[in-house]
């Protein structure tokens, strides 16, 4: 999907960058006014001219947003997913949103393997025995070797693809779920299927990773019915958004022992509130949403930002533009 704007006037950053990426951005197009709003409180006097915006989470609603910026043309979000973004109001305006896909992929996909890793060596487990003040010797229950073993990635993006890259070197043997599987070919990826056959290659997987954007159609995709088909003992792991997992089928799943672990950065809801018994689930190791925190993200965003700025410039398309349709 390709998009053309006309020349941008004004970006208002209601997203905070360090003061080097601002120079940045100021120095390689010159002819923008840039705006900085860092935080809640200035924002809506810094949108008011603006006829693009850099959107991070410093809780501006989509809605309100539209209202006070009656020029927005383009909003360039600071995540690669845009479910909180894509309202009634914003699919049914003009603006034109592209997503920041590739910025977390290095650092999503290392989050990823510490997990697999992680589980593999039993830290969590060594980790309390620490606590314990505990010398753990062998047998180590829940030991094994990831290599070898199958990592099955379900959404093949930027993420995806790092993580498949990264496990294929690791020795894991990655099969792949992504919506057109004759698409390119990605790096360490030994078999690409269709979302139409995830339930053939669930039994088949020792390792799930959730790589897909939140959706109509993806929405409590992993329900009962689709754990079920998880090979006893495997793994599950979601990078993705906590709506795409069934959470009451997710701790019978793990509270009868049919999942061996999972590996949860992202939950529903979120924040998990304190009384889930997922927190206590010695099985389950939670990260709290930081798999997306790099100090290289701003950096990487920048990138995006100026290379769509240089676009604009050029008259050529823009990069990342969401189908609204599909809802990334």
């Amino acid at each position: 999907m390709s998009q053309i704007l006309t020349p941008i006037r004004q970006l208002t950053l209601l997203h905070p960058l360090p003061d080097a990426e601002y120079a940045r951005l100021h120095a390689a197009v010159p002819e923008v006014r840039f705006v900085r709003a860092d935080t809640a409180a200035d924002w809506a006097g810094a949108v008011a001219h603006a006829d693009a915006v850099l959107l991070g989470h410093q809780g501006v609603t989509i809605d309100d947003l539209l209202g006070a910026a009656p020029g927005l043309r383009w909003i360039q979000t600071a995540s690669a997913g845009v479910d909180r973004v894509l309202t009634p109001r914003l699919r049914a305006s003009p603006v034109v949103v592209t997503n920041a896909s590739g910025v977390h992929a290095v650092n999503i996909a290392e989050h990823v393997l510490a997990l697999v890793l992680g589980f593999a060596r039993q830290l969590p487990a060594l980790r309390d025995a620490q606590h314990r003040q505990a010398w753990t010797t062998p047998p180590l229950p829940g030991l094994f070797e990831a290599e070898g073993q199958t990592l099955l990635v379900v959404g093949l993006g930027a993420i995806g693809g790092a993580v498949a890259r990264k496990a294929a070197a690791l020795g894991l043997k990655v099969t792949a779920v992504r919506r057109d599987p004759h698409g390119d070919g990605v790096p360490g990826v030994e078999r690409t299927v269709g979302l139409g056959a995830l339930d053939d290659e669930l039994p088949h997987a020792d390792h799930v990773v959730i790589a897909l954007p939140l959706t109509a159609e993806t929405r409590g995709l992993f329900g009962a019915e689709r754990l079920a088909r998880l090979r006893p003992g495997a793994y599950l792991y979601n990078i993705a958004r906590g709506g795409i997992v069934d959470p009451g089928a997710l701790l019978a799943a793990l509270q009868s022992g049919h999942l061996a672990g999972a590996g949860l950065d992202v939950t529903d809801p979120e924040p998990l509130p304190p009384t889930s018994p997922l927190w206590r689930l010695p099985q389950v190791v939670i990260t709290s949403h930081t798999s997306g925190l790099t100090p290289n993200g701003a950096r990487r965003l920048v990138d995006i930002t100026l290379d769509n700025l240089l676009r604009v410039r050029e008259g050529r398309p823009l990069r990342n533009v969401v189908d609204r349709a599909r809802g990334y």
